[in-house]
């Protein structure tokens, strides 16, 4: 899941008590000093029944491709004109393409070309070389997406995404902001840091996090290795506990797991955040970049669900990260963390509404 949170902040320290089991987000820095987090609440007997999972809409993409892109060959899914102007949306972890497959044909329909690829380590994503380090640092999953666009001839895109893709449209936006239209970031401002990630936090604000340092072991990686559809699961249902997705809706995106890569690159991608792994040379420069925290000037609109289970900050102390237009929606209706999918129109007209700022 995306990084929420920033170390030592009295807001990190009153997280709330029920929510200590959760499986919390997958980082620990979001932008700067002085960033909070605001825990989801608990569930109790109060709270409204399980929001059916949304239906009716479509539940497989029109055509999959694959494409040579950077040190990838990426598999994509592609919806819409070949001449439209092009969205390219990005999915998290531990979830794959299908977090798109019902807002991919809303955009389609309103003449926009929609890519929306495997993030490497998912699908029918593969590595070109067998000795290409399996790296899951943020700057190399960014660099992905500017391959891709120029493998695809992509000039310039609205770039939206949630979770692991939240964070990599902040960098694209951030970084090269000359191929970003505009943006949807699901969470706000993601953008983190290993030297704000080694600041240790308070006891409860670092139980959220306690699968960070399961997978720092051997044991947590085997574990990942052995039940990887059993974690992704439980993630789901903890990370949004009122979307009552069925058997088939997971199954669906269950496959994209079993990439030969997604367990190095899911545990390096953890293990970097912490400074127990080793980036690449090559990203030095971006992530020094990064680790300043840098405005984002391409228009913006940010999003967050009412039931993300997730602990996520406040918009309000992310917006001056913001400097061009900007707005943030609250959507309703017990929406979690994997917003895109389970408010597919909500988050479709996010992207219809940036495009026009």
């Amino acid at each position: 899941m995306a990084e929420n949170s920033v170390a030592g902040t009295p807001a990190a320290d009153s997280v709330d008590r029920g929510r200590r089991r959760f499986i919390g987000t997958a980082a620990l820095g979001v932008a700067a000093a002085g960033f909070g987090v605001t825990a989801a609440p608990a569930l109790s007997a109060e709270t409204p029944a399980p929001r059916p999972a949304a239906g009716g809409g479509a539940t497989a993409f029109k055509a999959l491709k694959q494409v040579n892109a950077g040190p990838l060959n990426v598999g994509y899914a592609e919806d819409g004109p070949a001449d439209g102007p092009p969205v390219l949306l990005l999915h998290g972890w531990p979830y794959d393409i299908h977090s798109y497959v019902e807002v991919a044909p809303i955009l389609a329909a309103a003449g926009y070309r929609v890519i929306v690829p495997y993030l490497r380590g998912y699908g029918t994503t593969r590595f070109l070389s067998d000795d290409t380090r399996r790296n899951g640092q943020q700057a190399a999953i960014a660099a992905d997406a500017i391959a891709l666009m120029d493998a695809l001839t992509i000039e310039k895109a609205v770039v939206a995404g949630c979770d692991w893709g939240a964070r990599t449209a902040n960098i694209v936006a951030a970084l090269w902001p000359e191929r970003c239209k505009a943006m949807v970031s699901v969470s706000g401002y993601l953008i983190g840091s290993q030297e704000l990630n080694r600041m240790p936090l308070p006891p409860k604000a670092e139980l959220q996090w306690w699968y960070q340092y399961y997978f720092a072991t051997d044991r947590g990686r085997d574990g990942y290795a052995k039940y990887t559809r059993d974690f992704a699961r439980l993630i789901w249902e903890l990370a949004s506990p009122k979307w009552a997705f069925d058997d088939a809706t997971f199954a669906r995106s269950a496959p994209a797991f079993d990439n030969p890569d997604h367990v190095a690159i899911s545990i390096h991608n953890y293990r970097w955040r912490l400074g127990l792994a080793e980036g690449e040379p090559q990203y030095d420069a971006l992530e020094k970049t990064l680790a300043t925290f840098p405005a984002i000037a391409v228009p913006t609109i940010t999003m967050e669900g009412d039931a993300n289970g997730a602990p996520h900050p406040d918009p309000a102390v992310y917006a001056k990260k913001f400097t061009g237009r900007y707005e943030h929606r609250l959507i309703t209706g017990g929406i979690g963390h994997n917003l895109p999918q389970e408010a597919p129109q909500a988050f479709a007209q996010a992207v219809l509404d940036v495009a026009k700022f």
